[in-house]
């Protein structure tokens, strides 16, 4: 049975699913998103910046699978956050939906508190179920939490047993505010896939290294969307509740946190490019 998680608002959203980041608009993304329902994920990380919104929403329509039972999340770009209410109603269209599941900003720079009230006024008016945060960190986390009435129920960031975020979570906490992964397998670092005591776990349970660091992340309370293609790395990635890491296991685990992400770009370099990159719908 796959593993749900209950937000601070009281919804519910599968705790696995695909992210579709760099996965090309059109068949690439179809194809990904149906073989992934097909295969029982119910939990599907898009994004206006992915610009493949329109497929992801062919793909769900598509599947003969109830939208009720598909958990589908987006984000608004900075671009967005100034007419944010209009591009809510624009990604909407894009993927064919009455209501978004989760949608998140995006990024920490621009008009965020303009485009977080958006979001607020969409969770009043019923089309956005729940609302989050993406790549928030610094004085921007804090002033973003302070300003919200609606606390975001979800912050997406990067996290991996390398970098496993202790401190953030200890800081939303209060909030009830779940993590949500991107980079869960460390962004390929074959050094994490090469680590000796990931590599004594998988044995134990005859799975690969990814399936045991995916598993981590589910015992660990975490979100996780992995992105592949390939039908057997789909396959793969799912098959992660048939077993459960002990106690000791999980620790062994944490030990291998480096506080060592692999995406470094400073504040002031995510303004300059960022900023400077206009959508199109």
């Amino acid at each position: 049975m796959q593993t749900q998680i209950v937000l601070n608002d009281g919804n519910i959203l599968p705790q696995f699913g695909l992210g579709v980041y760099q996965i090309l608009e059109g068949e690439a993304t179809e194809n990904a998103v149906k073989e992934a329902l097909r295969l029982g994920y119910r939990h599907i990380d898009t994004a206006h910046a992915y610009q493949n919104e329109r497929s992801v929403g062919r793909a769900i329509h598509s599947s003969g699978i109830p939208i009720s039972e598909i958990w589908i999340t987006s984000k608004l770009w900075p671009s967005d956050y100034d007419d944010a209410s209009q591009a809510i109603e624009r990604m909407l269209e894009r993927l064919n939906l009455k209501q978004i599941d989760l949608l998140l900003l995006h990024q920490q720079v621009g008009n965020y508190r303009k485009a977080w009230i958006a979001l607020e006024n969409a969770v009043k008016s019923g089309k956005v179920k729940s609302i989050g945060i993406s790549n928030f960190d610094g004085e921007r986390l804090v002033d973003l939490f302070n300003f919200a009435d609606i606390k975001p129920s979800v912050l997406q960031v990067e996290t991996h047993p390398y970098h496993q975020q202790k401190e953030l979570q200890e800081f939303l906490k209060p909030y009830g505010t779940k993590i949500e992964s991107w980079y869960p397998l460390g962004h390929g670092d074959q050094r994490l896939l090469d680590e000796s005591r990931l590599k004594k776990i998988a044995q134990k349970y005859n799975k690969t290294v990814a399936q045991i660091i995916l598993r981590w992340h589910i015992q660990e309370g975490i979100i996780v969307f992995p992105r592949s293609t390939r039908v057997e790395h789909l396959a793969e990635n799912i098959n992660i509740f048939d077993f459960e890491l002990s106690c000791t296991e999980i620790k062994e685990i944490r030990k291998l946190d480096k506080k060592q992400p692999y995406f470094t770009m400073t504040y002031d370099e995510q303004v300059q490019n960022f900023l400077s990159w206009k959508l199109k719908d």
